[in-house]
């Protein structure tokens, strides 16, 4: 991270976003979520590990994306992984107060938390490296809700 701001930014947020994350992922984004959560505890988050347990055997997404959807309250929020991300975020949006966004790069991170105030951060393990996964939950977590405008749109979201 060479920005300078960015480092005094993430470490400002650090003692109030500190809380717990909750990960899955399917058998295709196993490797990634390890990967992360070795990433976020150095980030100042508790991440807990809701499954699958391994690449090796084929599971099916929607049960992963219910296990984590599950757990997400106001303090918390996840991060879901599958091959693309396509499929698990489709399954994540249909729980209520869940507003799952797959990003694929920095920019749709910090818009799916400035405008969405999204808290779930779906990512496709066969499209991005693992380093542009990092970038991207670095910017999710450390993006807050702009609220004003977007607020009354989140609030359409829960009817």
């Amino acid at each position: 991270m060479k920005n300078p701001s960015v480092k005094k930014n993430i470490k400002e947020n650090l003692s109030k976003n500190s809380h717990k994350v909750y990960l899955a992922s399917d058998h295709a984004g196993f490797v990634l979520k390890k990967f992360l959560i070795e990433k976020i505890i150095k980030l100042g988050f508790e991440p807990i590990d809701l499954g699958c347990d391994s690449a090796e055997k084929s599971v099916d997404y929607p049960d992963y994306a219910q296990k984590l959807c599950k757990k997400i309250t106001e303090k918390n929020n996840g991060i879901l992984i599958c091959g693309s991300g396509i499929g698990i975020s489709i399954a994540a949006n249909r729980f209520k107060n869940v507003r799952a966004a797959l990003c694929h790069d920095v920019k749709s991170a910090k818009a799916s938390r400035a405008h969405n105030d999204a808290n779930v951060l779906c990512l496709g393990a066969r499209v991005i490296t693992s380093k542009m996964a990092l970038a991207i939950v670095k910017a999710f977590f450390f993006t807050e809700f702009e609220g004003e405008r977007h607020a009354a749109r989140i609030k359409k979201l829960s009817k």
